[in-house]
């Protein structure tokens, strides 16, 4: 019984620590991001590295989920005798649902890892000490650059997601039955406005808070040498992913609220 209570103590007790932690790096970071000078060309480059390396896996991404939203609604729809709303089905499934997920989940695996990775090796061969030394705040430098782009880049990655969902989604309608691409759009979009669609958007952008923020947390503060370089990558996917979840849920009733 001790060494359980003392083992549940040690866990409650490291919960906090890591989330006061991540605090305190959080404070660190924006302190740092609104105090000039600015790293505009490092910037540049993260965007690059966020939104065009990114560009091609997130439409592969929406490319299959279009195919298999299409088939799944067609099967399920001619079964109530409704296949006139699949237009509407699938728009409404890609973009307010199913697009937004999975761009922050394609994201959170490829641009977490390579960015807990990266700081990570920069960390446990002392690369951010000598850049602190230099008298550049590492900050700012790395960790506020790549937040940023991380913010700025998933809510264009997800419309290119939702581009790609929508053109297969039809393209696999179309094989079935004779369907235009016209067609297709004007019924999906029939009674839409912008609070359907804008706020499911732009939520992403706290998609790329808790990625940039989580894989730079983890990356920075490092240990161990090679395998603290494996922890850290595995942590950034696996706690991003984790809280990218959560806070779908939590922004997901927070549209339902304010944007009826």
């Amino acid at each position: 019984m001790p060494s359980v209570a003392s083992s549940a103590t040690r866990l409650f007790n490291g919960f906090f620590e890591w989330f006061g932690s991540l605090g305190i790096f959080s404070w660190q970071v924006l302190r740092a991001a609104v105090t000039p000078p600015y790293e505009w060309r490092e910037l540049i480059r993260q965007l690059d590295e966020v939104g065009s390396k990114s560009l091609p896996l997130v439409a592969m991404a929406g490319a299959a989920i279009g195919v298999i939203i299409s088939l799944e609604a067609r099967y399920s729809l001619s079964r109530f005798g409704a296949k006139s709303m699949f237009p509407a089905t699938l728009v409404y499934s890609v973009i307010q649902v199913m697009g937004p997920v999975i761009t922050g989940l394609v994201v959170s695996g490829r641009v977490g890892a390579g960015m807990g990775a990266e700081l990570a090796s920069m960390k446990v061969t002392e690369q951010i000490d000598a850049i602190e030394a230099s008298a550049i705040n590492p900050y700012r430098l790395l960790a506020a650059t790549r937040i940023l782009a991380c913010i700025l880049m998933l809510p264009l990655l997800t419309l290119a997601t939702d581009a790609c969902a929508l053109l297969t989604g039809w393209f696999a309608q179309a094989l079935v039955e004779p369907l235009s691409f016209h067609q297709f759009i004007e019924s999906g979009f029939s009674g839409a406005t912008f609070n359907a669609f804008l706020p499911q958007t732009f939520k992403t952008t706290v998609y790329g808070l808790i990625i940039g923020l989580i894989a730079c947390f983890q990356g920075m503060r490092t240990r161990g040498g090679a395998a603290g370089v494996g922890r850290a990558a595995t942590n950034s996917v696996v706690l991003a992913s984790l809280f990218l979840i959560l806070a779908d849920v939590v922004l997901v009733k927070f549209i339902l609220v304010f944007f009826p």
